[in-house]
């Protein structure tokens, strides 16, 4: 792991895989770290030289306070991709809130991507459930993670997805999250207003609702795909953190869309 300033923020990174192939970029998900994409990793490597990081706000990078906009998370990644001197572009796959940094940074620096896989994306908040968001972030930042875990994970890790492995290490991992940092990020999600974003992308995109995601079901996923031009749309028996609760449906359902031509 390395740490590198950009954009006035101090990230985490790492990169791992052949060096000289095509590069992925990973973003994950809010309360997520480089670790969120530990399962999948060994099916990557040998396709593509793969870059993680920890957001801002998340896992070891630098922490924020207060409102944070994914423009400027957006402009993070492109800082660091700017800072590794990578020139090329880059294949990009965003987890939940990490789908809506995503989109928003293939929307911005278009000639930066050559493929967009979109998980469970979380591009706002609806109208009517703005309030009740800023008051969980409220609370986040008062009584911390623990206070708001347990709802938590019974919306975006349900039981039947639950194994004695996988789960704990996320639960435990996700409590560690610094709870400031986690209020800005979901205050960011409030904030979040994509839909002009969306014929701005220009790549080829995959777009994959989850079935047993109850925060971003795969209806809600369908609008962001049908809004994206020629974007394909899948179903997955997965949840909100598919790469960790499903890294067999990864690989047969979203590496073959990665490693398109």
């Amino acid at each position: 792991m390395q740490w590198i300033e950009v954009n006035g923020a101090s990230l985490r990174w790492r990169r791992d895989g052949r060096g000289d192939g095509d590069l992925l970029v990973l973003v994950h998900e809010m309360g997520g770290a480089i670790e969120s994409w530990d399962y999948v990793l060994p099916s990557l490597v040998d396709h593509f030289d793969v870059l993680r990081y920890d957001q801002r706000g998340g896992g070891w990078s630098e922490k924020v306070k207060g409102r944070l906009s994914v423009e400027t998370a957006a402009d993070d990644l492109a800082a660091l991709l700017d800072a590794l001197a990578i020139q090329k572009q880059a294949r990009v796959m965003g987890v939940a809130v990490g789908a809506g940094v995503s989109l928003k940074f293939a929307s911005k620096y278009s000639e930066r991507v050559a493929r967009l896989v979109l998980s469970s994306p979380a591009t706002g908040v609806a109208e009517d459930r703005r309030q009740a968001t800023e008051e969980r972030a409220d609370d986040t930042e008062r009584r911390g993670m623990r206070a708001v875990c347990d709802a938590t994970m019974a919306n975006a890790y349900p039981e039947v997805l639950r194994d004695s492995e996988r789960f704990p290490a996320m639960r435990n991992r996700w409590l560690c999250n610094d709870p400031e940092s986690y209020a800005a990020t979901t205050r960011m999600l409030v904030d979040m207003r994509l839909e002009p974003d969306y014929a701005k992308v220009k790549c080829p995109t995959l777009v994959v609702g989850n079935e047993h995601d109850a925060l971003r079901p795969p209806a809600m996923a369908k609008q962001v795909a049908d809004a994206i031009p020629g974007a394909e749309f899948k179903v997955i028996p997965s949840g909100h953190f598919m790469p960790t609760q499903s890294p067999d449906l990864f690989v047969e359902h979203v590496l073959p869309f990665l490693r398109g031509a």
